[in-house]
């Protein structure tokens, strides 16, 4: 079972259930879902090589011949997403509620305001939960930092401009078990601290 039938799956379940909670938050992701697939799609029929042919066929080559496939169905095929775009999808969900958390945290007020945000906070806790049950395990900040250094020694990087190919080595290989901004951080600072070593030697 892919990972996209698994949280179809479970919405159903949500909704036999009646959890009200649960079914919003896997609704909004299914739609994320869908709605990256649309972008998908677009892309792909609008990229030149594909328009060109489509633009070439006739209605009837468009519908396919008796039992095979249509463009339009190799299209739709296409479009689907694959584990890692699924991934990337809820890991952009999951930013999200952080993100949200974070923001509204600094807003706390008195009396019913600071009651509402708290809710918030709850609610938003809660969708971030069952959207992490769908990511894998995440990566700690010393384990991210071992692969930064693996990445830094692979490529050769010395200074701050080369974080570009460092992260180009790295990013596969942490993509969708941890958060971006967090590899570019500790990243930057690695390549800081060589940048620095460096200029010391040469003291």
């Amino acid at each position: 079972m892919s990972l996209k039938e698994k949280i179809q799956e479970n919405l159903k379940e949500a909704l036999k259930k009646d959890d009200k909670a649960l079914i919003s938050v896997l609704r909004l992701l299914t739609s994320a879902l869908h709605n990256k697939e649309i972008e998908k799609r677009t892309k792909l029929s609008k990229s030149e090589p594909v328009a060109a042919f489509q633009a070439s066929l006739s209605p009837r080559s468009m519908q396919g011949e008796a039992g095979a496939p249509s463009e339009r169905e190799k299209l739709e095929e296409l479009s689907k997403l694959t584990e890692e775009e699924v991934i990337e999808v809820i890991s952009s969900e999951a930013k999200k509620r952080k993100e949200a958390i974070l923001l509204v945290r600094r807003s706390l007020g008195e009396g019913g305001e600071k009651e509402k945000i708290e809710n918030f906070i709850k609610k938003e806790k809660k969708e971030l939960e069952v959207l992490e049950k769908y990511l894998p395990e995440q990566l700690s900040e010393e384990e991210i930092k071992k692969l930064a250094k693996e990445a830094i020694e692979k490529t050769g990087a010395k200074e701050l401009k080369d974080m570009g190919k460092v992260m180009s080595e790295l990013m596969p290989k942490v993509k969708g078990k941890t958060d971006g901004g967090l590899v570019s951080r500790i990243v930057k600072e690695l390549l800081e601290l060589n940048e620095s070593s460096i200029y010391f030697d040469l003291q």
